[in-house]
C-alpha cells in the first residue's frame, strides 16, 4: 500500500493549502482511501483525498458534475489519485429516516445520471466478466441465488437499457452530505457506464445498525421509496440488485473475515424477492 500520509503532505505542499489543526482535524484513513480536512490558499475549507484503484474516473465525473449533486472539484493528480473537494459537513443521511434518506438519494439519481462518459469503464462489461467465472459456486452461497442471478444477469445484458449513463456507484447513507450551498451533495463516487436502474444497491446494503429487528421489513421499504421517487423500473432494479448482491457475496464467500458481509449481502437479494 503506498504511503499516502506522505502524499497527502506533498500535495498540502505542492498546492499550498493548510491542514486543519484541533481535535478530530487530522486525517483518516481506510483500506480505500485517506482523506484530510484543510483550507485553501484563500481560506476555503476543503477536503484533500488520496484514494486507490476503487475511485478511478473520480475526478472525472466531479468536472462533469460542476457541483450539481455533488461536491466540487477544485484540483485533481489522477495520477496518484488524488482529489480536492469542497468540503461538505459532517452531517450525513444517516440523521434521518430511512424513507426521506432515500427520497434524498432518489432526487439525486436525477441529477447525477448525465450521459455516458467514455473514459469510464462500462458496468455491462464488469458483469459479463462475472458471468465468464467458473469460480462462483462457493457452499456460503445458495446454487439456486447463483444461477437465478446467472439467469438475471444474461436478460439484462441481452435486453440492453437503452442510452446508458452515469452510475456514481457508491450512493448510500455515508457518502450524502449535508453541505451549506445545498441541502445534501453527494462525495466518494465509484463511477461507471450503466443502467440507470443499476446505482439502488448500496443504499440496501448500509446503515445497516438503523435496521436492527427489522432487516427485510426496512430493506424493502428502502427499495421500494427508490424506485417509486426516482421513477425506476421495478423489475430492472429488483433484477440489478440481485444480481450485484449475489456477484459481491461470490467474490468474498472465500473469505472468513468477510462472513457477515456474505450474510449481509444474501438477505438483501432475498428481500427484495419477498
Amino acid at each position: 500500500m503506498p504511503d499516502r500520509a506522505a502524499l497527502a503532505q506533498h500535495l498540502i505542499e505542492q498546492w499550498r493549502l493548510r491542514a486543519d489543526e484541533g481535535l478530530g482535524a487530522g486525517p483518516e484513513e481506510d483500506a480505500d482511501a485517506l482523506t484530510q480536512p484543510v483550507h485553501t490558499s484563500d481560506g476555503a475549507p476543503a477536503r484533500l483525498k488520496i484514494g486507490s484503484a476503487a475511485f478511478t474516473g473520480e475526478h472525472l465525473v466531479l468536472r462533469r458534475w460542476a457541483g450539481d449533486g455533488a461536491v466540487r472539484l477544485l484540483r485533481a493528480d489522477p495520477h496518484r489519485h488524488a482529489v480536492l473537494t469542497e468540503r461538505a459537513g459532517p452531517t450525513t443521511l444517516a440523521s434521518l429516516t430511512d424513507t426521506d434518506a432515500c427520497a434524498v438519494v432518489a432526487g439525486l439519481y436525477a441529477r447525477l445520471h448525465v450521459s455516458a462518459m467514455p473514459q469510464l469503464p462500462s458496468a455491462a462489461d464488469t458483469l459479463r466478466c462475472w458471468l465468464d467465472d467458473a469460480s462462483l459456486d462457493s457452499p456460503a452461497v445458495p446454487r439456486r441465488l447463483v444461477e437465478q442471478a446467472r439467469t438475471l444477469a444474461s436478460d439484462l445484458l441481452a435486453d440492453g437499457a437503452g442510452a446508458e449513463v452515469v452510475l456514481h456507484g457508491n450512493l448510500h447513507f455515508s457518502t450524502v452530505r449535508a453541505a451549506e450551498r445545498a441541502p445534501w451533495l453527494a462525495v466518494d463516487p465509484r463511477p461507471v457506464n450503466g443502467d440507470r436502474n443499476d446505482d439502488v444497491a448500496p443504499m440496501l446494503t448500509h446503515h445497516w445498525d438503523g435496521i436492527a429487528g427489522r432487516v427485510r421489513e426496512a430493506i424493502r421499504q428502502r427499495f421500494w421509496t427508490l424506485v417509486d421517487v426516482a421513477g425506476l423500473d421495478e423489475d430492472r432494479a429488483r433484477a440489478w440488485v440481485i444480481v450485484r448482491m449475489v456477484a459481491a457475496s461470490t467474490s468474498v464467500a472465500t473469505r472468513a473475515d468477510r462472513a457477515d458481509e456474505v450474510t449481509r449481502f444474501l438477505t438483501v437479494a432475498k428481500a427484495v424477492q419477498d
